[in-house]
């Protein structure tokens, strides 16, 4: 296969023009997984349904992302992206209109759980940024990019909130199918030609994916850490809805949108977190976002019962999650080879098994004990990523091939051949 496109001519580079439209379509097409979170006890009573049932339509549509991300992505290793993508966001378009049209709530949970699937335009745009930015600006354009789609994921739930009480919840879906068209035709404008890439069989191209996450040392500590923080922030957020419905605060869905700004705020903060892997910080900033987060669900245990300082957990838990997002995502687009969307699945699949499976317990823990539950899961989840660092911290710092795994030139050689 091909190496890296190496940006040659200005049209090709990630100028900070290109970085920002690449930022906003990736928060746009990302936050399609989270318009329902906010709304889940609005369905659950226009369905018909519990709300530990609506909140299921969350986790659906997070391993149909899942599955998106193993299934798509690979494929801009392969294809021109500068067609694949577009191509992703019409088709989601058509099952985010099927989502609002659904007539009832097994309909529903079938078309987002399609609207996942489809909703991968965000993870083939980040390893074409990294591609196309030069190497000492990498982690600060993939920061940008990842920054986006933080803002994507904590702005759709204030959005959805106001839309869903002006107009309905399915109206929210109407304007990101709109949106997802929209995105379509400027991002075939945006996306400069690319550089043909070596065809593979499909089968193979999929299961290239693990012998590149064998091939490299780093890889398989940087997946474990990006699962157990995103479970805690997929957990804390979705547990956070009950907790504000609920007695003394009783907020209504466009309030509890709200707290979606002051997550705005740690995700612009943390979008700096690439520049410390540009210095060589990468792995010690990891750590020290670990920590963060530990110290984030524990302030939000003590401090449940007051909305100052439920906000400014939220502010310092974003900051630690998306500081570990994008020091994850950047440490892998800077190993050697051309598979980098291959890495991006796997990191992603990972991440979002790790939310799917956040959203999916945070019901039944928050119907057995509460935020005291909630809180003492997330905790113990972080404290295993925690452990993973400081057991893995050679292992993430290398940037070489797994030890005893056949070398850059011969796995490239299987993948191409077949």
């Amino acid at each position: 296969m091909t190496g890296p496109i190496t940006p040659s001519i200005p049209d090709r580079r990630m100028t900070p023009a290109r970085t920002l439209v690449f930022a906003i379509a990736a928060g746009m097409a990302v936050g399609n997984l989270y318009w329902a979170q906010p709304l889940i006890e609005v369905i659950a009573s226009s369905l018909g349904v519990s709300s530990s049932s609506a909140a299921t339509l969350v986790t659906v549509t997070q391993v149909g992302y899942a599955l998106g991300i193993f299934l798509i992505v690979p494929l801009g290793d392969i294809l021109d992206r500068r067609r694949l993508i577009p191509l992703i966001l019409t088709v989601s378009a058509a099952t985010l209109l099927g989502a609002a049209l659904a007539p009832s709530f097994a309909v529903l949970l079938a078309t987002l759980g399609g609207v996942g699937l489809t909703t991968v335009g965000a993870q083939l745009l980040a390893p074409l940024a990294s591609e196309l930015a030069e190497p000492e600006r990498r982690g600060r354009v993939v920061g940008a990019v990842a920054s986006g789609s933080l803002i994507g994921i904590l702005l759709s739930r204030t959005i959805s909130g106001f839309v869903a009480d002006l107009l309905g919840w399915r109206a929210i879906y109407v304007l990101a199918a709109v949106a997802a068209l929209v995105l379509a035709a400027v991002l075939r404008a945006v996306i400069p030609p690319l550089a043909p890439r070596d065809p593979v069989p499909y089968p193979r191209l999929l299961g290239s994916v693990f012998t590149t996450v064998a091939r490299h040392r780093a890889v398989l500590p940087t997946l474990a850490i990006g699962a157990a923080s995103f479970s805690v922030f997929s957990m804390f957020w979705t547990s956070l809805t009950y907790l504000l419905t609920a007695p003394p605060f009783s907020f209504s869905v466009s309030e509890i949108g709200l707290f979606g700004l002051a997550g705005l705020a740690g995700a612009i903060a943390a979008r700096r977190a690439g520049a410390l892997h540009d210095r060589g910080w990468s792995v010690p900033a990891t750590g020290i976002a670990l920590a963060l987060l530990g110290l984030s669900l524990a302030a939000a245990w003590a401090g449940s019962g007051s909305v100052v300082a439920l906000i400014v957990v939220v502010i310092a838990l974003d900051i630690a999650a998306q500081s570990i997002l994008v020091l994850g995502q950047t440490r892998l687009f800077a190993l050697p080879g051309s598979a980098h969307s291959r890495l991006n699945t796997a990191f992603v699949v990972s991440n979002f098994l790790g939310g799917a499976l956040g959203s999916a317990i945070a019901g039944p823990l928050w119907s057995a004990g509460g935020w005291v539950a909630i809180m003492t899961a997330s905790l113990a989840v972080t404290l295993a990523g925690l452990t993973v660092w400081a057991l893995g911290r050679r292992r993430l710092a290398d940037t070489g091939p797994e030890l005893g795994s056949p070398g850059e030139g011969a796995v490239e050689a299987m993948t191409a051949t077949g």
